[in-house]
């Protein structure tokens, strides 16, 4: 058995050509460009890239995008006066404020300080809020999971029902991805550091979600003939043989993961294209509720 091949790049491309199309017609409509502000503290490289790669794909949709960053040592009023100031800003239809922020900053405090409907990272507490109450949606449904259950989708997950399982808590994909699971009723296990037995919890799994930050922990043994595998992770791992020293590999040992799984999602080509594919979805709706307000 050979796992099915779950293509978040050309997914990721399909939805982006969508979005591209979308604005267009809101161009020839006389409405204006949707508008991303993203904020930068600090220099953390990681950082600097994935902000970089935010703006780069704005460009090619044909949305604005706005940089603003600050010194490492910012204070948190001069975060949130930022966040405030893009708040009023009505070019600015969608802020994303880039995680983790300085050690020193109240990270609630500065994402509790967007405007909801400006929330397009759906990491404001009443989206997240929102997302675990039956019956109610968040404005905006953060990105990495949003995505996860779109290539679960296209994959012809069958969620009502299913055992799944997250391997993760995160407040940035874990969490957020077990309960979009829920709502589409798959009965949930999420685990973490301190899940006893852990190779047959996940054994349990038609869907395993992998968001744990761990090179190619997750192995064959583990995976249930037939299962659908999402691998959120993205590691580097030291490779002599590779151009700079190293290859990318998720959560998954991909490999011999491939040989059982039923569909799985490598690493690079995954979960990644997908998360900024459904930003640019995410700030294009938001320019769309600016029209009705």
């Amino acid at each position: 058995m050979s796992a099915n091949i779950i293509d978040g790049k050309q997914i990721g491309q399909e939805i982006r050509d969508e979005v591209k199309a979308a604005v267009e017609d809101r161009l020839k409509k006389g409405l204006p460009a949707p508008g991303l502000a993203t904020v930068l503290v600090g220099e953390n490289p990681a950082s600097q890239v994935y902000v970089r790669s935010k703006q780069k794909a704005c460009a090619e949709a044909g949305i604005n995008s706005f940089g603003h960053n600050l010194p490492e040592n910012a204070s948190q009023d001069e975060v949130e006066a930022l966040v405030r100031e893009l708040n009023a800003d009505p070019a600015v239809n969608g802020i994303l404020v880039q995680l983790p922020l300085p050690r020193h900053l109240d990270e609630e405090k500065v994402l509790s300080a967007i405007d909801l409907n400006k929330d397009v990272d759906g990491f404001h507490p009443i989206n997240i809020g929102r997302l675990a109450q039956k019956g109610r949606e968040p404005v905006f449904v953060p990105c990495t999971p949003a995505g996860c259950m779109v290539l679960l989708e296209k994959a012809g997950a069958q969620l009502s029902g299913a055992n799944a399982v997250v391997l993760g808590r995160s407040n940035i994909v874990g969490m957020p991805v077990a309960l979009l699971l829920v709502k589409a009723n798959a009965t949930v296990t999420i685990c973490h550091s301190r899940t006893r037995d852990l190779p047959d919890v996940v054994r349990q799994a038609d869907v395993l979600v992998a968001a744990i930050g761990q090179p190619e922990f997750v192995k064959k043994e583990w995976v249930k003939p037939g299962a659908i595998v999402i691998d959120v992770g993205i590691n580097r791992k030291v490779d002599a043989s590779a151009k700079r020293g190293y290859r990318l590999v998720g959560d998954v040992a991909f490999d011999e993961v491939s040989e059982v799984a039923g569909a799985i999602t490598p690493v690079p080509g995954g979960v990644g294209p997908m998360t900024i594919a459904m930003l640019l979805q995410n700030t294009l709706r938001a320019a769309e509720l600016a029209d009705q307000s």
